[in-house]
């Protein structure tokens, strides 16, 4: 018995040994080929298992592997996989990973993107994989609201009718570039997102700049700078195909196919997607159609060129009126109630809708004229054509107080009526009808930026940045609704014009910008030290053309050019105390011209305001910043004044018609403190989280704003006396956290909270004129998100499946809010309630 035992205890050591000895231990630190600086969360996979790590903060990481010779995969989204080969203990030291895609770097540096515990600056960066796995059925700016300062919502709720405030600054206060080349309005500055339906598709990594950001070329950014890269050309052969299914008849289908580079240094990627629904709000059905392209060749070791071209064309339903919070409550289809659409002859019409198509084009070119120096060029050209819809002659038809043209109590536009009537009413013309306020525009730009690289410590930056803009606006006439004609007389040309479907009615205008600007910036970096100190300046001209105000013949038709001249200069340090913590601070002061609209206040030709008031910038922020192997942190304080600010308010009227006010100098202070963090508990388990706490107030009173409604008429000129209330339009409050747990190398499971508080109604300025209360305060929410991704071999291609489900509590909140001084006089948007999508994507 003895000795059975003994050789039992033999046979069960040798066996341990045998396992033991067939186990190996990697280690390694991942680095990005560019930055230098480490990665985290690069999957670390011993091939054909699913034994695996990632990499920490530090990007370093050990893997014990199953057999003593086998081969470890690494693998990042974004750069090229690296396979090792491994017999026994092996330390692979530092590994530095390729971008997956040509001219990826390059795109980089044009784009001015921030490198971590380097640049100065407050940032936070999401890279494709996230933004795949947090899209869903979610606007593009959503992706963002876990991000400190950041306030995204979806507005009316129409397919890309979202929006984004910054630190309190809405979208024309904040620098929206992709690759480097800015897309805020000309004239207004402002970002329409419906333009860049699709565009999460083609992103390769988006990075919120917050306050004065990294931006090197001459664009003021006030709240901050979005910084998207979209993606080149992929350096290996291959691509995917994939297919979304969401709520409310959400479906999207796309292929991306890449040739990979060749021999002569030549690559190609083409995306193409389709997307159509119902939308979750009443009325909003949509439809879009997406595309991408880029060709890339390297001449030779000197010389790269990039042609990229890439848009969307949709058209969706709108629900453009707010309304009474008691309104929703009695309305069968609650929050999702809409009372902008209707049926004409059992189609679904909608009295609001969005059409645009935008195109945008660019040709890039890289030199390397030396060891030293290079030079990146990007000439680009968008064409935009489109608007959106409202109705024209008697709009009493279209209100929803108007019972006599609802199909029931709180129902839809009874369209067939209304139709019927305009039959009726024969050669006398439409007495109600659609229109559609256009803005088409023509864009083209140059900008390049010479890099130069004086010593080993200090790069020197230089650039000009050119623009030739023409914005195109005027309202035609969409449905006749029945009718034989729409009567105008706001043509001077034209005095008695009887419309068809496609004339000009209202107005018909140019807005032409001409731009300039130069920078020049010097950086220096050695060890723990790295600063810059930034100079620009930029010449904005402004003219104006006037068709319907002035005859053909007269002068006064088209404006001289009023120019107008503005600078910055910017500052900051980054000090790295040791490998956990650093320091940064960046001041800067800015003026910024005046807008389009300052400039030509009345809508017309004749009272132009040339002297027109700069707006002023000041900011400064500190930072702190702290990177350990489990922890990730980072806090930082803020304070921003803004004088002569130039605002332009969209409101809703009594009437429920939308009216525009032309705000000139108010003056604004925005001061806060945001902290986010990440922490790797576990090699699979990581919690994320952010808070920020802000305080936004006007400073002084505004005289004389004038009010106009949509057929650009002046109906108003009011005071507005908002002196020391806060900021409205933005929850002043936020905070997130959120875990992310690997089940496997293949299986990743989200689940997020977000929670907003204090959060100000948006104030009509036509109801401001006296001393007044705060605007009402929303009542603060949360909300739970929740995703699982999970990698599959479908035959011998590799697949994934996403799964998301927002608001997975269906709680009940209200997003976006017009003031009526309380809950119940007050006009608001409910947010979203539960949604959901499952998607497929399968490479080959």
């Amino acid at each position: 018995m003895k000795n059975t035992i003994k050789v039992m205890f033999f046979a069960v050591t040798l066996m341990f040994s045998a396992f033991t000895m067939a186990q190996s231990t990697v280690t390694g630190t991942v680095v990005d080929s560019e930055t230098k600086t480490p990665l985290l969360g690069v999957n670390i996979i011993e091939s054909g298992t699913s034994n695996g790590t990632s990499s920490d903060f530090d990007g370093k990481f050990s893997l014990t592997t199953k057999s003593s010779k086998t081969t470890v995969v690494l693998s990042y989204v974004g750069f090229l996989d690296q396979e090792f080969e491994i017999s026994g203990n092996k330390n692979l030291g530092e590994v530095v990973l390729q971008p997956s895609e040509f001219n990826l770097q390059e795109v980089s540096i044009i784009a001015s993107v921030a490198v971590d515990r380097k640049t100065p600056v407050a940032v936070s960066t999401i890279r494709a994989k996230d933004i795949e796995l947090k899209l869903g059925t979610q606007e593009f700016p959503e992706v963002l609201k876990s991000t400190p300062g950041v306030y995204a919502t979806k507005s009316g709720g129409g397919y890309g009718d979202g929006r984004i405030n910054l630190r309190g600054f809405s979208s024309e206060n904040v620098a929206v570039m992709i690759n480097g080349v800015p897309v805020n309005d000309m004239e207004n500055g402002q970002v329409y997102w419906s333009n860049w339906a699709g565009l999460g598709d083609v992103t390769s990594s988006m990075q919120v700049q917050r306050g004065l950001g990294a931006s090197k070329v001459a664009v003021p950014s006030i709240g901050g700078t979005i910084n998207i890269i979209s993606k080149t050309t992929d350096v290996e052969a291959g691509g995917n195909v994939y297919t979304t299914l969401g709520n409310d008849g959400f479906q999207k289908f796309g292929v991306t196919y890449s040739t990979g580079v060749s021999d002569k240094g030549f690559a190609a990627t083409v995306s193409a997607s389709k997307t159509d629904g119902d939308g979750y709000v009443d009325g909003t059905d949509f439809n879009a159609v997406s595309y991408f392209l880029n060709l890339s060749k390297e001449i030779n070791d000197d010389h790269k060129i990039s042609f990229t071209a890439f848009g969307a064309k949709q058209r969706h339903g709108q629900r453009q009126n707010r309304h009474s919070i008691a309104t929703y409550r009695e309305s069968e289809r609650g929050r999702k109630f809409n009372s902008d659409w209707g049926y004409k002859d059992g189609q679904v019409t909608s009295q609001e809708d969005n059409f645009y198509h935008k195109p945008q084009i660019s040709l890039n070119h890289y030199w390397n004229i030396s060891d030293n120096t290079s030079l990146s060029t990007a000439a680009y050209a968008s064409f935009g054509s489109g608007g959106g819809g409202g109705t024209g002659g008697d709009g009493s038809k279209f209100l929803l107080s108007n019972d006599d043209y609802r199909i029931g109590s709180l129902g839809t536009i009874d369209f067939d009526k209304i139709v019927a009537e305009n039959e009726a009413a024969g050669v006398n013309g439409s007495e109600s009808f659609l229109r559609a306020s256009r803005n088409d525009h023509k864009w083209f730009g140059v900008l390049t930026t010479l890099k130069t690289d004086l010593t080993e410590d200090i790069v020197l930056l230089g650039g000009v940045d050119f623009r030739s803009y023409k914005g195109i606006h005027f309202t035609e006439v969409t449905d006749l609704l029945g009718g034989q004609y729409a009567s105008d007389n706001a043509n001077v040309n034209n005095p008695n014009n009887q419309a068809q479907v496609g004339d000009r009615i209202f107005y018909d205008n140019d807005g032409k910008v001409s731009w300039l600007g130069t920078f020049a910036q010097v950086e220096y970096s050695k060890e723990e030290l790295s600063t810059f100190l930034s100079v620009s300046g930029s010449t904005t001209g402004y003219r104006r053309v006037d068709r319907f105000l002035y005859l053909d013949s007269d002068d006064l038709q088209e404006t001289d050019a009023y120019n107008f001249f503005a600078y910055g200069v910017k500052g900051g340090a980054n000090y790295n105390i040791d490998t956990n913590h650093n320091v940064f601070a960046n001041l800067g002061y800015i003026e910024r011209a005046p807008f389009f609209s300052a400039v030509f206040a009345n809508r017309n030709n004749v009272d132009v305001n040339d002297d027109a008031e700069n707006q002023k910038i000041t900011s400064f922020e500190l930072g702190y910043g702290y990177r350990s192997e489990k922890l990730s942190a980072n806090i930082n304080v803020y304070h921003t004044t803004w004088k002569d600010r130039t605002e332009v308010a969209r409101f809703q009227l009594q009437d429920e018609s939308i009216a525009f006010a032309n705000i000139l100098g108010v003056n604004a202070v925005h001061q806060g403190v945001e902290l986010d963090l990440k922490y790797k508990a576990t090699d699979n388990l990581t919690v994320t989280g952010m808070a920020s706490i802000g305080d936004w107030r006007w400073q002084n009173n505004v005289e004389n704003v004038q009010i106009f409604n949509e057929a650009n008429e002046l109906v108003d000129t009011v005071d507005l006396i908002i002196k020391d209330l806060h900021v409205g339009d933005a929850a002043q409050t936020t905070f997130a956290i959120g875990t992310v747990y690997k089940f496997s190398p293949e299986t990743t499971f989200t689940i997020d909270y977000n929670y907003f508080a204090d959060l100000y109604a948006e104030f009509d300025p036509s109801e401001r004129g006296t001393v007044g209360p705060e605007a009402w305060k929303v009542p603060s929410y949360g909300i739970f998100d929740t995703a699982i991704r999970h990698g599959f071999k479908f035959g011998s291609l590799d697949a994934t499946l996403t799964a998301r489900m927002n608001n997975i509590f269906d709680t009940e909140y209200i997003a976006d809010a017009q003031d009526g001084g309380d809950a119940a006089s007050s006009s608001v948007y409910y947010g979203f309630g539960r949604t959901f999508s499952v998607g497929m994507k399968l490479n080959f």
